[in-house]
């Protein structure tokens, strides 16, 4: 049921409501020791490896396939193709948005080729190594066509629209942003794995099984998952059984199946055999979900008070090859979001997401969020400059505020809670705002180049539904199976916690299940910020049902499950920045970064400050150094760790974090979401300290990532320009 009201829950639940103390994690004793089993550490007996034999060219029919050599090499058991495994598709995306066009994609390649890396055949073997070796020894007959890349095509595959109120003709000022958000890699620690057992094709090692396939998938959605596998293999849900083990890392890149996981289980179910497929680096970089990509265009009208008038926006994301499941989320996020946390009521926003022949692109951590605040951010520091307003008044002057929530903003979103201006006015506080812009005109004056630059940020952080089941042993002990798996966020102790809170028992007394589709209810999984606040809803309410049957004097054990669904919550910050770039080379440095981030009720302060941390980190790496670049005939060419940069340790620069505690009334625990929070606020926060500190040269057209490179030539362009 979703909870009616915004009151939080008394009585044995009461202790939920004060923040905790800093736990260890329950899950980190294992890892530490090496006892972790992660994708490539499952072990299946008589097990095959299977290597991807992928298309080598972006756009190209497909003639043949020559198997021969690949066949002579010893341990080589199978070369599979489409005519031996027949013609599969990839599941349907979610239709949050209108699709106009037929996004049927093989899992195998057909007549054609569509992304470099596609799969287009299978090779088994004894051995992983023999089975590589053997996918190389593979001949592929192509026909070379015209590669349509991103944003080439004006040929939508989606679009979306928000209008509301009358555009300003008239206005004192009007800026303009057109910021081009590339490609990125979610990198995640762990490649992707997936193997897969067949149930009774041996005797002796087998055990007796409702299943007929085990499938063990690092996703983020287990149910989902398991319906993937069972449709494709024409299998009733319940016989398939998908195990998600330790998932090192997954932002997104996991949330949907691949092409790889599906032909997996559908190469063990072909062959009746026990198969194994571990990706590497390189097939992540050039065959994994990526994310962002996009072309962000806007005007925001500013009367001479520095009062928002309207802003005006044109986004267009793209696609891809095919489309995972989610494919649809950052388009639809973006468009929805703007204009963040202002009271605009004028606006006139349109979006559009087209495909190109590359890798596809999916949810990637913040999923439309952080271009929302990167366009919108952009666009009131330069208004701020325009009208000689410091950018914190006019940010003050149209600031949603506080009495006003819950608030419909001109998208239709509603915002449940919160207080912007609080936010902003602690961020300034605590980063000595100032004191900071005193400092920085001293500096400018003995010749640094110094920026400032700041970025408020709302997060909506799911909606919907997600499962529990909770059994109350004879003994005291407490079993606890949630829908909703883990991928480092520390669920198994949060979750343990909340149990134990609403039980009455201690944390040690609770074990809990999560990731395997035969021990957990069914549920909608780990996405969009929305485990605790939606996920621990669920396992409270199970409780709370244990609890309740209980004192009716049902014997134990007793076993409830429930679901919870909620409206969404939304999460909320702001963020500063110093960034100095030197003059000579146009190396940034980002010198310092406070952080206000509001996540309502805060369950376990340990672990959220690493979810800050660890998205301020991918958010930096955003701002500063990532982009997957494609050359002209969709080859990809920063397809290495040698050619991709990433933030290391000695990146990151001293970030001092705090957090507000406005609960949320839409869901038991008063709690929002916090994963994405740093990808949003810290791009944005970090492109407007570049702005501001070549703000006195002019406006300058930045784009992302903010590399030396690019300042430098900025700064050489200009100076060639004032020498006569």
């Amino acid at each position: 049921m979703t909870h009616p009201n915004s009151t939080l829950p008394s009585g044995n639940a009461a202790s939920l409501h004060q923040a905790k103390t800093n736990t260890l994690r329950r899950e980190d004793s294992a890892l530490l020791r090496g006892e972790g089993c992660f994708g490539q550490d499952v072990v299946i007996p008589n097990v095959c490896h299977i290597a991807f034999v992928r298309s080598p060219q972006a756009h190209a029919q497909l003639l043949g396939i020559q198997t021969d050599a690949a066949l002579q090499i010893d341990g080589v058991l199978a070369v599979l193709t489409s005519n031996d495994l027949g013609q599969h598709s990839l599941p349907t995306h979610n239709p949050l948005l209108p699709v106009t066009q037929d996004t049927t994609f093989p899992l195998l390649a057909l007549d054609r080729v569509a992304y470099v890396g596609q799969p287009v055949a299978i090779v088994v073997a004894t051995s992983q190594a023999i089975a590589r070796e053997a996918a190389g020894a593979v001949t592929l007959t192509l026909h070379t066509l015209p590669p349509s890349n991103d944003f080439a095509s004006e040929d939508a595959t989606t679009r979306t629209q928000h209008r509301s109120g009358q555009m300003p003709t008239n206005s004192a000022h009007v800026v303009e942003a057109n910021i081009r958000s590339p490609r990125v890699s979610a990198m995640p620690m762990e490649p992707r794995a997936c193997s897969a057992r067949v149930h009774g094709i041996d005797a002796t090692t087998d055990v007796e099984s409702p299943h007929r396939i085990t499938v063990w998938l690092g996703t983020q959605t287990p149910s989902r998952a398991q319906a993937d596998v069972a449709r494709v293999l024409n299998l009733p849900t319940e016989q398939v059984l998908l195990i998600s083990p330790d998932v090192g890392g997954a932002f997104g890149a996991k949330a949907s199946v691949s092409p790889e996981d599906l032909l997996t289980a559908l190469t063990a179910q072909h062959l009746q055999r026990n198969v194994q497929w571990l990706a590497s680096r390189s097939d992540d970089f050039v065959a994994g979900m990526q994310g962002r990509g996009s072309v962000l265009e806007g005007r925001l009208h500013v009367n001479a008070q520095g009062l928002l008038e309207g802003l005006w926006a044109r986004l267009h994301f793209t696609l891809g090859a095919w489309l995972p499941f989610s494919a649809v989320v950052p388009l639809r996020n973006a468009a929805r979001i703007l204009p963040g946390p202002y009271a605009l009521q004028h606006i006139d926003i349109e979006g559009m997401a087209t495909r190109a022949h590359a890798a596809p692109v999916n949810i990637y951590r913040g999923a439309g969020r952080p271009e929302a605040a990167l366009l919108m951010e952009t666009l009131i520091e330069q208004a701020a400059r325009r009208c000689d307003i410091d950018p914190v008044e006019l940010r003050k002057r149209n600031l949603i505020a506080a009495d006003a929530m819950p608030y419909t903003t001109p998208t239709g979103e509603v915002l449940d809670s919160g207080d912007y201006a609080l936010a902003l006015h602690k961020a300034c506080e605590q980063f000595a705002y100032t004191q900071a812009r005193a400092d920085q005109t001293q500096r400018r004056r003995e010749g640094e180049m110094v920026g400032i630059g700041m970025a408020l940020y709302v997060e909506p952080c799911g909606q919907g539904w997600e499962s529990a089941r909770v059994i109350l042993h004879e003994d005291g002990r407490v079993t606890v199976a949630s829908g909703a798996p883990a991928q480092g966020q520390g669920h198994v102790t949060t979750f343990a916690q909340l149990a134990a809170d609403t039980l009455g028992c201690a944390p040690r007394q609770v074990e809990v299940h999560l990731g395997n589709t035969e021990l957990c209810p069914a549920g909608t999984g780990a996405l969009a910020s929305r485990s605790t606040a939606i996920g621990g809803s669920a396992i409270v309410q199970a409780c709370r049902t244990v609890l309740a049957r209980r004192e009716g004097g049902e014997a134990l054990p007793i076993t409830a499950e429930e679901k919870f669904t909620a409206s969404e919550a939304w999460s909320y910050g702001c963020v500063i920045a110093q960034m100095r770039i030197d003059v000579d080379t146009g190396t940034p440095t980002i010198e310092r970064i406070t952080w206000v981030d509001d996540a309502g009720h805060v369950l376990q302060p340990q672990l959220v400050h690493g979810q800050l941390i660890g998205g301020a980190a991918q958010g930096l790496g955003q701002a500063m150094m990532e982009r997957l670049v494609y050359d002209d005939q969709g080859q990809l060419i920063t397809g290495s760790l040698m050619d991709y940069a990433i933030p290391r340790a000695d990146t990151m620069p001293p970030i001092h974090i705090s957090s507000m505690h406005t609960p949320s009334p839409n869901n038991l625990l008063g709690a929002k979401g916090v994963g994405e929070a740093g990808c949003i606020g810290v791009p944005a926060a970090l492109m407007n300290a570049a702005r501001d500190a070549l703000s006195p040269l002019g406006e300058f057209d930045l784009q992302l990532p903010l590399t030396s490179e690019q300042l430098w030539r900025v700064l050489s362009t200009h100076f060639e320009k004032e020498t006569p």
